[in-house]
């Protein structure tokens, strides 16, 4: 009998941006009375599809909860949000990534992913938080540590911008590319009331450099003060903006509608628009 030899691979020395192992802490203790902002996707997503003039019939769906999405599809596969993605090659006419994008080490491959995972003229739909979500907590927090410890650590982790995101479909090889965002607002209490709500949705701070000893109670009693003077309702309550963002592709196909040729038009825009062509001054 012959042998085979394994040899590994050298580890990486770029430290991932995001600590999987807390982040599956962290959702592991997640309640499922909390996940609204995951209910809200699956309304959003479900809104999105009845607007597509296709029936899918073999669904997958990249979700933290499970739960969340029960009864919703029929059919589809549930697969764990995780670095590799358990997607069979072209096994699906439509894949969901729902609410993980923003928590991915590496993004790209995520959709690439999904690509793959797709058959020809497949569709993928990806909802994540953006770039505005929780931008009144991250001022407050890091204007108090920076004046009560005079340093700044990383305490919200860095969301994804509507473009960016935009971009990375091109980049994972689909097509008809579309992102638009959806922004919402919540209330709260106050700034340990709307802590406690991150910690029950599974969305607190995971990132691989954030501050692992305890911060001094000062630095939150001075976030409190700044969040309830810059970002208050009429009512006194404060205010926290999450951005869902949507985005929209398909993997390619010859059926697909395609850009024509530069100079390839055979009418002036100007006859379609019935108007005077005008040459500019020089």
């Amino acid at each position: 009998m012959r042998y085979l030899r394994f040899m590994k691979l050298p580890e990486s020395n770029t430290p991932s941006l995001f600590d999987r192992r807390a982040l599956a802490l962290h959702r592991a203790r997640a309640r499922d009375d909390a996940l609204f902002l995951h209910h809200a996707s699956v309304d959003e997503v479900q809104d999105r599809l009845s607007m597509v003039n296709r029936t899918f019939t073999d669904p997958a769906i990249v979700t933290p909860f499970a739960s969340v999405w029960a009864n919703r599809l029929p059919n589809a596969k549930i697969v764990a949000d995780d670095e590799v993605l358990a997607l069979a090659p072209e096994a699906h006419d439509l894949v969901i990534h729902a609410m993980a994008l923003h928590w991915a080490n590496d993004p790209v491959g995520q959709l690439i992913q999904c690509r793959r995972a797709l058959r020809p003229d497949g569709l993928l739909l990806a909802i994540c938080l953006g770039g505005e979500t929780l931008t009144e907590l991250r001022a407050a927090l890091g204007q108090s540590e920076i004046a009560v410890t005079q340093g700044l650590s990383p305490r919200v982790i860095p969301m994804p911008e509507l473009r960016d995101l935009g971009s990375l479909l091109q980049r994972a090889g689909l097509t008809l590319p579309v992102a638009d965002s959806l922004p919402l607002q919540a209330e709260y209490r106050d700034i340990y009331h709307l802590m406690q709500d991150l910690r029950a949705m599974g969305e607190t701070n995971a990132l691989t450099e954030r501050l692992k000893n305890p911060t001094r109670r000062a630095v939150f009693d001075a976030a409190q003060k700044l969040y309830a003077k810059h970002f208050s309702s009429p009512s006194g309550r404060l205010k926290a903006t999450f951005e869902l963002i949507c985005l929209t592709a398909w993997s390619p196909d010859d059926s697909q509608p395609k850009p024509l040729r530069p100079g390839s038009a055979k009418t002036r825009l100007a006859e379609a628009l019935r108007t005077e062509e005008r040459k500019l001054p020089d």
